[in-house]
């Protein structure tokens, strides 16, 4: 046993991701200042990405490949980018055994596991750049998912392997590090319009399908409903996270719910575009539409962006607004299963407030501190916006997508398919997340017709 275990020393995992997520940030925003442009540095034109990063030569992701994967180890300069791939499989591993060592695990036991993690997330990347596969944006999720359950469902994941499966510890890590891309500038910049289409539809749509999975389709886990009904309405993996934590839901339901959203997100990423374009609908209110109904972040700004470079801007702006409710659906989440879906539980741990308290998944407190503390510095002057971009876009976006697609791998290895049998042969869940899907669709465009095509036009064209 390691001497921090002996000793007793250990934080809660969402206290530990929290930690550590913001001190990556710090180090980001550090490491870009120390490193800033001796000139133009108020110029967004030279700079249209923020300021480059040394950081940014520490990781990377494979590139596209047609005929051989090692087409993926150069960049499109055709330098050599094999260095930041294996530095981002390091990276994942040091996230991981900080975690370990804060949570009071053993370090030297993890890391044997963490090599093998880090080796299929690194595969999980490679397949997903498959130029085939990338043109259609099968993203790094789908293949994450896809290994991990293969390895876990037929030869089963080795005991070794064990201890560095810790999927939420990575996912939450990499929420805390998110929150540093939702601006507040940002999600004002549509105001009341991109408000009212993200905010005012989602809780409806989640409530409705939660609704609906529990007492029309009968589906006997509350749990499985939320999280589905959570990561339909909301955005996608993040919330589905989120909420899970929220209500204690299992994590074969978590896995069930992220892999409709990632089935589902294809085809409409896919389909939406070309029928906006057919029916002769406003860029504009298309944008909206897609940003309010697809889940993943990704594959909104890819699908917004066929209907133009404003219509994407739009698109993905509404899909920011909506990541921003992550805490809030998380808090009510929480305050529900407490106060209606628990209370003999929660009766007999104590007060409602100290249990909602427990369930609340306190990682979000740090992904809040992250967005508003880039938010502050971002609205500071030019200089410290580039700053801020400099940081995410070279540095914490890229480690964050390595930390989800960890995840993703532990979750598929730890998700054994005969726990979700009877799920799957039901199709209830499938018949939850159409229906909850379907309704969001028709409410979203009602919404976004209403505000961007009518209402606030104006304003927006402005």
């Amino acid at each position: 046993m390691s001497n921090r275990a002996a000793s007793g020393f250990s934080l809660h995992e969402d206290t530990s991701a929290s930690l550590i997520g913001l001190a990556i940030l710090a180090l980001a925003l550090a490491v870009t200042w120390q490193a800033r442009p001796a000139t133009d540095g108020e110029s967004r034109e030279r700079y249209p990405k923020g300021w480059p990063t040394p950081l940014a030569a520490t990781i990377d992701r494979p590139q596209p490949w047609s005929d051989s994967p090692l087409q993926a180890l150069r960049d499109k300069k055709d330098n050599s980018i094999a260095a930041p791939i294996l530095l981002g499989m390091a990276w994942v591993v040091a996230v991981g055994a900080a975690g370990a060592a804060l949570g009071g695990g053993e370090v030297l036991r993890f890391l044997p596991g963490a090599a093998m993690l880090a080796a299929l997330t690194g595969a999980a990347w490679f397949l997903a750049a498959q130029k085939l596969v990338h043109h259609y944006n099968l993203e790094y999720p789908l293949w994450a998912l896809a290994i991990g359950l293969t390895i876990g469902n037929t030869v089963g994941a080795p005991r070794w392997l064990m201890p560095a499966l810790n999927g939420e510890f990575l996912i939450k890590t990499g929420l805390v590090i998110f929150g540093a891309e939702v601006l507040v500038s940002r999600l004002l910049e549509l105001g009341l319009p991109g408000l009212m289409t993200s905010w005012l539809v989602t809780p409806v749509v989640l409530v409705t399908t939660y609704w609906a999975g529990v007492h029309l389709l009968r589906i006997p886990s509350r749990s499985l409903c939320m999280v589905v009904s959570a990561d339909m309405s909301v955005c996608g993996v993040s919330a589905a996270i989120a909420t899970a934590a929220a209500c204690r839901a299992k994590k074969e339901e978590l896995s069930l719910a992220i892999g409709l959203s990632l089935f589902f997100t294809v085809i409409m990423m896919v389909a939406m575009p070309p029928f906006i374009a057919w029916v002769g609908m406003d860029p504009i209110v298309g944008g909206a539409w897609l940003g309010g109904t697809i889940d993943a972040t990704g594959a909104v700004v890819a699908a917004g962006e066929a209907l133009g470079k404003e219509a994407g801007q739009v698109a993905a702006t509404v899909k920011m607004i909506q990541n921003s409710m992550i805490g809030l659906i998380a808090f009510a989440v929480a305050v529900y299963w407490t106060g209606w879906v628990d209370r003999d539980g929660a009766a007999a741990r104590g007060s409602l407030g100290a249990e909602v308290w427990r369930r609340f998944p306190k990682f979000i407190l740090g992904f809040l501190l992250a967005s508003l503390l880039c938010s502050w510095l971002f609205s500071s002057g030019p200089a410290q916006a580039l700053w801020v971009d400099g940081a995410i876009t070279g540095f914490t976006s890229r480690l964050r997508a390595w930390l989800f697609c960890a995840g993703f791998v532990c979750m598929g290895l730890q998700t054994n398919f005969r726990e979700l049998a009877p799920a799957l042969v039901s199709g209830r869940p499938l018949v939850l997340y159409v229906a909850g899907q379907f309704l969001n669709l028709v409410l979203t465009l009602a919404m976004a017709s209403l505000t961007f095509g009518w209402l606030f036009r104006k304003a927006v064209d402005s």
